[in-house]
């Protein structure tokens, strides 16, 4: 064998080992799959599940997607918060939100906003509410500061709405719902 079809043999796999990590397929391109994907269920503060939550790391940062039943009508803040423990029934074993930037709360607050902070989740007459959105930036288990730590991350539903202003919670009154997010199952 000569040296040229021996180089360019060799230089096969670093083509491939280059590639991008979109999938091709008939000329057709399809996005990889994610990252990671995070699903919880939302327990109510009377200990019953009343929704779910999954979260989904993208390219650009990470999708919350939650549907709730059995909630209050109304406006409801939903936040990130900053350990994976849901003690009910105020569940503040869930700790702060999720701010490893230190910043204070709120997109309209000029010092905000903490990166666990979400919109607010309206629940109609029917008890139910959905909530799709891209936390822009946020990482599951990448970059500097991934949500899943050693002690995992909570989505926190609260009684009121976010304000989107107000320093440390938005003043979005108590906290009624609670999903843990980690790598692994929550022990009992």
């Amino acid at each position: 064998m000569t040296l040229r079809p021996l180089l360019s043999l060799l230089a096969l796999p670093l083509v491939f080992a280059c590639a991008d990590t979109t999938a091709r397929s008939m000329g057709k391109t399809r996005a990889a799959p994610p990252a990671a994907i995070i699903g919880t269920s939302l327990i109510g503060s009377d200990g019953q599940i009343v929704g779910n939550a999954t979260l989904t790391q993208e390219a650009e940062g990470t999708r919350i997607t939650m549907t709730v039943t059995g909630v209050p009508i109304g406006t409801h803040a939903v936040h990130l918060h900053a350990i994976g423990r849901c003690e009910g029934p105020a569940f503040t074993s869930a700790g702060g939100h999720f701010n490893p930037d230190m910043k204070q709360h709120g997109n309209r607050n000029p010092m905000g906003d903490h990166a666990g902070d979400l919109p607010n989740l309206v629940v109609g007459d029917d008890h139910r509410g959905t909530l799709d959105h891209v936390r822009i930036g946020l990482r599951l288990v990448d970059g500097a500061s991934p949500l899943l730590d050693a002690d995992g991350a909570a989505v926190v539903v609260h009684a009121g709405p976010d304000d989107f202003a107000s320093d440390p919670a938005g003043n979005a009154g108590g906290r009624i719902a609670c999903g843990v997010i980690a790598r692994t199952p929550a022990k009992p």
